[in-house]
């Protein structure tokens, strides 16, 4: 039998693995550092011709982003070696081996760099992470690898005691006062992905020049070891209780009109489903607070990094909502809400006055959510004509045109921003240091604060399903944004509306808006080349008519300088947005945390009277789907 090298040689030759590929499997094969699993499940592969997986795992190193790492945990192939004895919830007893795979060596990397970056950021000081995880297969392996880094590295490492929510470990960056912290989650995706999301001290996630400087710090690291552990070992905290409930009490300065929620939350009645994941841990205990019904779907209660009873994770999809549905029928809700697994996302499906149960969109569902807060805002006198001026929305460029129009309609600013909550996180940061910082001011005292001498963030959001309402977090919230929903529906209830009927209201008074996402996926190394292929054709060749729709302006976020509403220059990303005639436009980007290009597509209607939505609903509906069908033919001419 062929030596292992002679084989992958021969592969090599025969054009079946790439040359980055051997020289990543040899180096992994050969170190020092390398188990015996590891060794054995290398072999397998070999054994059997496993060349794609091989090229799958091994075509790069997995390189640490602005926002950290994400990719297969458990290969599309599992060897013998990987299964091993098994693992919580059927996962293998192994992550995947690979230089490309979220793996041990990959997280020890990020951990040490991150680490080390925070140690020169500031040297007076001994490290202080926290950490936390989802429900996913390997996330709390990972996370307890990742503090025990720390501790040896003589730093402090505070860990949860079990799952919490992405939003929970930015608020406890923050609370805790630590130089940078992480979660371990790969959101939305499906089971055998995980991920390392990175933040800094501002609770937000990593941005410039923070980012740069801790990539070039993980860079460095060839080993999962320390390469030079503390003479002292520093320590682990486990925390938990006490970050929950200053969690609950900051969740708690959301609601806007309490005695709303008290004459109405009787006659509510609300589906919850946590998809498994970590909103279990939070979502019921806000809801419970202020007293409104609340029906938790049993089985999607269980946390299980398998996600058995979904297709995906990703309230985004309909089929997510399936079970929600189904029992809000049986128990006669008036809406059901989702969250994803590491709670950052939420999505919603409203009882219609036909009884039947009618899906939101992220854009809808932002668009109640601000123009309900903006209202009540004005309605209390938070807000008036005199400071309105100082508040704000804040929405990435590919989230609905409408929260732009409502936002005017208020006289406040609406700030776009490039794609991530990353960006979103920085605009609350400049907020707060225009007036030196937080402090320990109660929430009022903040918000007047912010109001004369800065600016005061009324909601944030992105398509997405992504949302939050306050800046005691710096990332999505979907335990924040199930709180802020339910009060919307109490107030619309109140109005003797539904919250379709209250979107249409909205339509009415600011023009009907709508928007459709087109997703195209390319897998592995072939895929990541696809997807840059098509990019740079969308660059160098735009297509000057789409459908019948003359091209009138180009965007090309990576080459044009551009500024935001407050004057700050938009950092370069590679995204194009392509105006056409009667106001359409297409975004396109590469997705940043799956092998996908995204294409948004946005259109809108003048509308006077309810009698017309329908006929203006219909004609853009048209209009959106034509598009992405010339769309998908044209992208592929440009990937053939």
């Amino acid at each position: 039998m062929a030596s292992f090298i002679d084989q992958i040689n021969a592969a090599q030759k025969a054009g079946k693995l790439t040359a980055t590929s051997v020289e990543n499997i040899l180096t992994t094969y050969q170190s020092p550092a390398s188990e015996k699993w590891m060794q054995e499940s290398l072999e397998e592969l070999v054994e059997n011709g496993n060349w794609t997986e091989l090229n799958d795992r091994f075509y790069k190193a997995m390189s640490f982003g602005t926002g950290g790492i994400r990719g297969r945990t458990i290969g599309k192939v599992v060897t013998m070696a990987e299964q091993g004895g098994g693992g919580l919830n059927d996962s293998p007893e192994h992550a995947a081996v690979g230089t490309n795979a979220m793996n041990d060596f990959n997280v020890s990397r990020a951990v040490i760099g991150l680490a080390t970056y925070v140690q020169k950021q500031f040297p007076n000081e001994k490290p202080r992470l926290v950490f936390s995880h989802d429900t996913r297969h390997f996330s709390r392996h990972f996370a307890k690898l990742a503090a025990s880094i720390v501790q040896e590295m003589g730093g402090t490492a505070f860990l949860f005691e079990s799952e919490r929510s992405t939003p929970e470990l930015s608020f406890a960056v923050r609370y805790l006062k630590a130089h940078a912290g992480a979660m371990l989650t790969a959101s939305h995706n499906p089971p055998h992905d995980n991920g390392f999301k990175a933040y800094f001290a501002d609770g937000g996630q990593c941005v410039e020049p923070h980012a740069s400087g801790i990539i070039a710090e993980v860079l460095k690291v060839e080993s999962p070891k320390v390469g030079n552990p503390a003479a002292v070992k520093g320590q682990i905290q486990i925390v938990g209780k006490e970050l929950d409930d200053a969690y609950l009490a900051a969740l708690k300065t959301l609601v806007l009109e309490p005695e709303v929620i008290r004459a109405q939350s009787s006659k509510l009645k609300i589906v919850y489903t946590p998809l498994h994941g970590t909103g279990i841990k939070i979502t019921p205990a806000i809801l419970d607070a202020f007293g409104f019904s609340v029906v938790i779907e049993p089985e999607q209660a269980r946390p299980d990094g398998r996600f058995p009873t979904v297709k995906s994770p990703n309230p985004e999809n309909a089929e997510a909502l399936t079970r929600g549905i189904e029992l809000a029928k049986k128990e006669g809700a008036d809406i059901v809400m989702a969250t994803d697994p590491d709670a950052d996302r939420m999505g919603v499906a409203v009882r219609a006055r036909n009884g039947e149960f009618q899906l939101l969109t992220g854009n809808q569902i932002g668009s109640i959510m601000a123009a309900y807060r903006l209202e009540r805002c004005f309605a209390n006198g938070i807000l008036n004509p005199a400071n309105a001026s100082h508040a704000t929305l804040i929405k990435t460029f590919v989230t609905t045109d409408l929260q732009d129009a409502i936002a005017k309609s208020y006289g406040v600013k609406c700030v776009n921003t490039l794609t991530g909550f990353k960006y979103i996180g920085e605009k609350l940061k400049n907020y707060e240091d225009a007036v030196g910082g937080r402090g320990t001011q109660d929430f009022p005292t903040w918000r007047a604060m912010l109001l004369e001498k800065s600016t005061f963030f009324v909601f944030g959001g992105e398509e997405s399903y992504g949302y939050y309402g306050g800046d005691y977090v710096r990332d999505k919230d979907a335990n924040a944004a199930v709180l802020m929903c339910a009060e919307a529906t109490a107030w619309a209830a109140s109005q003797g509306l539904n919250l379709l009927e209250y979107l249409d209201r909205l339509y009415v008074k600011h023009g009907y808006f709508l928007e459709k996402l087109g997703t195209l996926t390319f897998e592995g190394a072939e895929g990541a080349a696809k997807i840059q292929k098509l990019l740079q054709s969308y660059k160098s060749n735009p297509p000057t008519i789409l459908c019948g729709y003359k091209l009138q302006k180009t965007e090309d976020y990576q080459k044009d300088v551009l500024h935001d509403v407050d004057g700050k220059r938009i950092p370069s990303e590679l995204m194009l947005m392509f105006h056409l005639e009667g106001g359409f436009r297409i975004a396109v980007r590469g997705s940043g945390t799956e092998p996908k290009i995204k294409y948004y597509f946005f259109g809108s209607s003048p509308v006077a009277t309810e009698k017309e939505l329908p006929d203006a609903k219909g004609k853009l509906k048209k209009i959106l789907e034509n598009l992405w069908s010339f769309t998908q033919e044209d992208a592929g001419r440009r990937a053939s």
